[in-house]
């Protein structure tokens, strides 16, 4: 447990001194296009890239056991500043071959509970959990995360569903028909924006591999289907088309 706190304390030192100095409308810019549902959020403003080289820099130097890595993510991702949280989760990245039904168990329970922007929701998705679930043999648990997860009273989490999906269909560039529309029905009339971009995300997806069954899904539904999903869904589609939708 010392050790674990030990790394914490480092790990927020490594991000604190790497911060970039944004001038003030630079972060209002940033917060605003970050959007997070949490009063208490902050951000040092790192990207991405910069964050996952701190974290792989920090598991080369410490050489950390998953065990440690899974005690490091679970105290970050609960943290109000985002970039912690990120630096927590990819870290824990850095053990992916030893993920397991138990990992998408505590993505899934700590997300409930911490998950608190778009930004973290997808990238969890695409870059490790996605990932994981989309390896040969993991078809079971993949289908099961999504079913499960579409059901959640969380709209984080049914936003991830459709992500683990859309990231599933990138893989194997294709998508099992009935099954995809079955989940978008669960989230149709969903009032939350980010449920509405996520599920025409996931039909413009669909539309790189089989664009006529997308077309008239979309043409079928156009007088029932929020404005905001088609536009997304149909973003790919030629100009006559999307007139059309």
């Amino acid at each position: 447990m010392l050790k674990v706190e030990k790394y914490l304390t480092l790990l927020k030192n490594s991000l604190e001194k790497s911060a970039p100095a944004l001038e003030e409308k630079d972060k209002e810019r940033f917060y605003k296009i970050i959007n997070s549902d949490n009063p208490k959020f902050s951000s040092y403003g790192l990207k991405v890239p910069e964050i996952e080289k701190i974290a792989r820099e920090f598991q080369k130097n410490h050489q950390l056991s998953f065990e440690e890595a899974i005690e490091v993510f679970k105290e970050l991702i609960g943290s109000n500043v985002h970039d912690e949280k990120f630096v927590g989760l990819f870290l824990l990245k850095r053990f992916n071959k030893e993920f397991t039904a138990s990992t998408i168990e505590l993505f899934h329970d700590t997300y409930i509970k911490y998950c608190d922007t778009w930004a973290l929701c997808d990238s969890t998705v695409i870059r490790v959990i996605g990932p994981f679930l989309g390896k040969k043999g993991n078809e079971k648990l993949a289908r099961k995360t999504v079913e499960m997860w579409s059901e959640s009273e969380n709209f984080w989490i049914r936003r991830a569903s459709l992500v683990i999906l859309i990231k599933l269909i990138l893989i194997k560039k294709s998508f099992e028909e009935k099954w995809v529309f079955a989940i978008i029905e669960k989230m149709l009339y969903s009032s939350e924006d980010y449920i509405q971009k996520g599920v025409g995300w996931l039909l413009k997806t669909c539309s790189n591999y089989d664009p006529d069954v997308v077309f008239k899904y979309l043409m079928n539904n156009k007088a029932t289907l929020p404005r905001l999903i088609l536009r997304y869904a149909s973003e790919k589609m030629s100009r006559e088309k999307r007139n059309e939708i």
